[in-house]
């Protein structure tokens, strides 16, 4: 099988991992370079945490499963990141949620506990004292986050390996499509590359580059802000959740910063480049949270923009019936990309589709308004 992968982000990358390792003469083509887009602009948080309904929920527990898997058979992943995710929260409506959730995941088999703040200054002590009084406090343990671009570059030097060829700086053009068969892709430069399987791995762009050949989906894609401090004295070791905004290590003593309000007020402006204020912001209301980032300014500061389809959930599978076309976009594609890197080939090596997929095929739109 030739295939062809449009992306190499953290799904292309694991897809054509996958696919070249499993035998197919594999081409990947990335329009800027492999893990530069949104994959570099993600928190990166590996959980099924608060994913619903429970479709969902079972897909991103698959991925955080494939992730210990991959980790076990590389004997080590220096992409990984664990110690699980802290929720903190505070007054009575938050308290209740919090106790709701951890009830809920407890159901649902997911290891989650609540913790005393005692507990919780065992786990990350630098956390401000006068910020935890009264809170409620839970603890995910095999939750973590991700490098993504050292995630990228494992998987394509695997590819690779395996004889995975990839070009860097070409832009999927358009689909070529004979009848009711996608042939290959036309690249910015009007050459022509054929395949029996084109994937459309690219992210913010899979509508695009699949209206070319009639097989868009709607896509809903919004922004995210994160600030990242310089170098500050600190010992964070782990993801960690607060009313103001959620942070976590970014290496040799940065700190990245998020928050989902900031994401909306970004998302509606459209900004193409970070707010300074709003990165400012976003460092110092973690200063409320982690001391040691006070008097901090941001270091840097990028904007995402996520591949979030119309429904919220996974796009993954052929379309519309038409041969030589798969695409695979997702909101949760750290979480997700080990799982979908092995089922999306198995898929198309084997020709059995996976019921885990069933809910999350791209026909919904057409068939059913786009529900889950």
């Amino acid at each position: 099988m030739r295939a062809l992968v449009i992306g190499a982000g953290v799904i292309g990358a694991s897809v054509a991992c996958s696919l070249a390792r499993g035998g197919a003469t594999v081409s990947v083509f990335d329009r800027g370079r492999p893990g530069g887009g949104t994959s570099a602009a993600s928190l990166a948080w590996v959980n099924a945490n608060n994913k619903t309904p429970r479709a969902y929920y079972d897909l991103n527990v698959e991925g955080m499963r494939m992730h210990a898997a991959l980790r076990t058979e590389a004997g080590g992943a220096p992409w990984w990141h664990g110690g699980g995710n802290l929720l903190i929260a505070r007054g009575d409506v938050a308290d209740e949620a919090v106790r709701r959730r951890v009830e809920r995941l407890r159901e649902w088999d997911y290891r989650a506990e609540e913790l005393t703040v005692e507990a919780l200054h065992e786990l990350e002590p630098d956390l401000a004292p006068d910020m935890l009084r009264q809170a409620a406090v839970a603890y995910f343990p095999d939750e973590g986050w991700v490098d993504a671009t050292v995630y990228v570059h494992a998987m394509l030097q695997s590819a690779i390996r395996a004889g995975a060829r990839l070009y860097i700086g070409t832009r999927a053009r358009d689909l070529t499509r004979a009848g009711n068969r996608v042939t290959g892709i036309r690249d910015q430069a009007g050459e022509t590359h054929d395949a029996d399987v084109v994937v459309n791995c690219a992210g913010r762009w899979a509508d695009e580059i699949g209206a070319t050949a009639g097989l868009g989906v709607p896509l809903a894609p919004n922004r995210s802000l994160l600030a990242i401090t310089p170098p500050a004295l600190t010992r964070l070791q782990r993801v960690v959740h607060t009313p103001d905004c959620q942070f976590r290590p970014d290496g040799g003593g940065r700190v990245m910063v998020q928050a989902d309000w900031v994401d909306d007020a970004v998302t509606a402006s459209q900004a193409d480049e970070p707010p300074a204020d709003l990165a400012l912001n976003l460092v110092q209301r973690a200063a409320r949270w982690l001391p040691g980032l006070s008097g901090f300014g941001a270091e840097t500061a990028r904007i995402g923009i996520r591949a979030m389809p119309a429904d919220g959930y996974s796009v993954v599978g052929p379309q519309d019936g038409v041969a030589g076309y798969y695409v695979a976009v997702t909101h949760s594609g750290v979480t997700l990309a080990p799982f979908l890197g092995r089922v999306v080939a198995e898929e198309l090596l084997r020709g059995r589709p996976d019921p885990r997929l069933a809910t999350f095929r791209p026909d919904r739109f057409r068939a059913s308004g786009g529900a889950v």
